[in-house]
């Protein structure tokens, strides 16, 4: 099922490029697509709403609210953008309704009548037999009632705060004339912060056996809102939520203390100005305007949205049980080269492994690390943490490391967007545990996934790595597809140990043979070897280049990209977010092709390869083509030498080229069609038939 929100043929000729905003909304069309697809199981098309609205509400904390900040500042005609912020604004919101509306009949049309087959209802208030009723009365006297705290807006003098993305109820209440209250009658506006925080979402009646009924918690306090006003009558209650800027808004400088800047500015996210107040469109028009004065809102933060919002928190939606709603799981499988070996580091001494995730198991590199801990013979470890998992075991094995008397440093990049508090956490949890804490540089983020392991052999010392294409973290490694990648040639590590020593703020060198590192060598060695392509073609030879990137957005890597094309290169882009290259537009990109997947796993691993005239360049990296990847980032790609390995990699790359079940083509007016193919052509599920090809050499745990 295709939706066409913002077809790209509508572009004017001279645009070579796509905006970054509106290019994200089609991504983010790509989720809805999957909510829509009747090949999916019932419950993963509503964990894709729930993605939908997670991608969407941190779109408008982050990139609508610079936006934002841009109308009324001095930095819009410098902006770069190839829209005025106003044009933009309204041309996002625009197209944001029109997915609103394809959300809601989705959800209503496809998805409700999809749970009613299982005997599934998702009722209100206005829905309950009376002894349904008296259970959510209990249930909301024992468990609901306690984490509410409802605040009477008529004091003149009170500005209470709105939290950030918190969801809320406008109660609006008439005194009731009892003779104990002179001004009976009146109107008073309450509100009430609904405690999702606290409590679950959703709230699952006692099951008769044969059905099952769900209710939002919100209407578990609707049912009960009598209870809580005795004084009151109660002529109604109308949800809403406030998105706001979410930036922390800090200058990196080249001097002061920029741990003290975060932790300083942390609370700014909470304060942030508004962004987006999303309301129920049955709220009376004199509530909306009592609330746009009382939290000083203007005309531009409402936006009508549902009875509900926050639908992110569909992800937790009750199953009943029923395994067939949700996608068989595929069973996590071993890698064959360490299944036999006694360590991780005696499997890696003679060759160069790769994992793939999330099909295999990312417990290697647990326990490349723990091992470390139990080794005799090393005496460092070294690791950089972008954003780790909620009970990290990679934290606690490097606290193993230290307590086990080795030096173990950490560089913990506190600038990670929404984990600064989380790392700054983790930094504390490991400084205690006796590891050297390293924290960010001012004007970069340190993105490059990397592990060093020292040993002393013989009185040498010898180095094994682990370099990845995604993060140090348990948890999204079951959900993200990205390649680990173990290696003790001398060529990396070498240079591995030279960009932990820029990290160390030692005086090194910038220039790398191997590897490519941002903001150093990687924009330049791309340059390079598209230039590569281009001479190669030139020449009569052969010239081909494919990427696989979440996103494509650095106008000088696009406008090289379009050179290429022009020369004859053959250029293949698997682009899973937002690409702004306009691509298989004449004549500048006719000869270049791309789709995008999006699966049950997120596609996150980044692989640059050039033909090279035959001698194929392979590297696997931490970098989208952005211009912070390229340019205000510490990050690394990586090359791959082993020929059994750049093979394997070919292979799965082969596979997503031919996918004809999940990939849409990002061809100039064809933006967001899944790809056409005859009747008679056999399915390839990349994803799946991924796992079906590593399950042949490695078998399940």
């Amino acid at each position: 099922m295709t939706f066409s929100i913002e077809p790209l043929n509508s572009m004017p000729a001279s645009q070579k490029t796509i905006n970054r905003e509106i290019s994200w909304l089609q991504f983010n069309e790509r989720v809805l697509q999957e909510a829509a697809d009747p090949r999916n199981p019932l419950f993963e098309r509503i964990k894709f709403l729930a993605i939908y609205s997670s991608n969407l509400d941190e779109f408008f904390r982050v990139r609508v609210a610079s936006l934002r900040s841009l109308l009324n500042s001095k930095k819009a005609a410098k902006s770069g953008l190839d829209l005025e912020p106003e044009k933009l604004l309204k041309k996002i919101h625009k197209i944001v309704r029109a997915q609103q509306e394809i959300f809601g009949k989705i959800f209503q049309t496809k998805i409700v009548p999809g749970l009613h087959k299982h005997r599934i209802y998702l009722v209100n208030e206005t829905q309950l037999t009376p002894t349904q009723n008296e259970q959510v009365r209990a249930y909301f006297r024992e468990t609901v009632l306690p984490t509410l705290d409802p605040v009477f807006l008529n004091n003149p003098a009170l500005q209470p705060f709105l939290k950030n993305r918190s969801l809320y109820f406008v109660i609006e209440l008439a005194t009731r004339a009892d003779g104990n209250y002179p001004n009976a009658g009146d109107v008073q506006f309450a509100i009430l912060e609904i405690p999702t925080d606290k409590l679950p979402r959703f709230y699952t009646l006692p099951n008769d056996g044969k059905d099952t009924h769900i209710l939002f918690i919100d209407d578990v306090i609707r049912v009960s809102l009598k209870e809580m006003f005795p004084r009151h009558d109660v002529l109604g209650a109308y949800s809403f939520k406030l998105t706001r800027d979410a930036e922390l808004h800090i200058e990196d400088e080249f001097q002061g203390d920029l741990l003290a800047m975060i932790k300083e500015s942390l609370g700014s996210r909470r304060k942030g100005v508004p962004s987006r107040f999303l309301y129920d469109p049955a709220m009376p028009q004199d509530a909306i305007r009592y609330l746009a004065k009382k939290f000083k809102l203007t005309e531009d933060d409402l936006i009508p949205g549902g009875r509900y919002h926050n639908f992110s928190d569909l992800m937790s939606f009750p199953n009943p049980g029923i395994a067939s709603l949700e996608n068989k799981p595929l069973p996590t499988l071993a890698c064959t080269e360490f299944a036999d070996a006694t360590t991780i580091v005696s499997a890696i001494e003679s060759r160069d492994v790769l994992v793939t995730y999330p099909y295999q198991s990312y417990e290697y590199v647990v326990r490349f690390i723990r091992e470390a801990a139990a080794d005799a013979s090393v005496i460092a470890v070294k690791i950089t943490l972008y954003r780790v998992a909620n009970n990290s075991e990679v934290v606690e094995a490097l606290k193993e490391c230290a307590k086990a008397g080795k030096e173990v440093t950490a560089f913990v990049e506190i600038k990670a967007r929404f984990d600064e508090e989380r790392n700054l956490f983790w930094a504390g949890e490991l400084e205690r545990g006796g590891v050297r804490v390293l924290y960010s540089f001012p004007g970069l983020k340190v993105h490059g996934k990397m592990c060093i392991v020292t040993r002393m052999i013989a009185g040498e010392k010898k180095r094994y790595c682990y370099l990845a294409t995604g993060n140090f973290n348990e948890k999204t490694a079951k959900l993200y597809g990205d390649f680990g990648f173990f290696t003790t040639d001398p060529r990396i590590t070498k240079e591995v140990k030279e960009v932990f020593q820029i990290l160390g703020r030692k005086e090194r060198s910038t220039d790398f043979d191997h590897l490519l590192v941002s903001p150093f060598t990687m924009r330049k060695q791309l340059t390079k070897f598209i230039d590569k392509e281009i001479k190669n073609v030139k020449e009569g030879g052969k010239g081909r280049i494919l990427l696989k990137l979440n996103s494509l957005e650095d106008e000088e890597m696009i406008a090289k990209l379009y050179e290429a094309s022009t020369a004859g290169v053959k250029v293949q882009l698997i682009i899973r977010g937002v690409c702004c290259a306009v691509v298989g537009a004449s004549p500048y990109s006719t000869n270049i092709r791309g789709i995008s997947i999006v699966d049950r796993y997120l596609e996150h691993a980044r692989v640059y390869y050039f033909y090279n005239g035959g001698n194929e360049r392979l590297y696997l990296s931490s970098a989208d083509w952005m211009t912070r990847n390229l340019s205000h980032r510490i990050e690394v790609g990586f090359p791959v030498y082993d020929e059994r390995i750049r093979e394997q990699i070919r292979a799965l790359l082969d596979l997503q080229l031919r996918d004809n079940v999940k990939a849409r083509v990002l061809t100039k007016g064809k933006m967001n069609r899944y790809k056409s193919t005859r009747a008679d052509t056999p399915k390839v599920q990349s994803q799946i038939e991924i796992h079906k090809l590593l399950r042949t050499k490695h078998k399940p745990l």
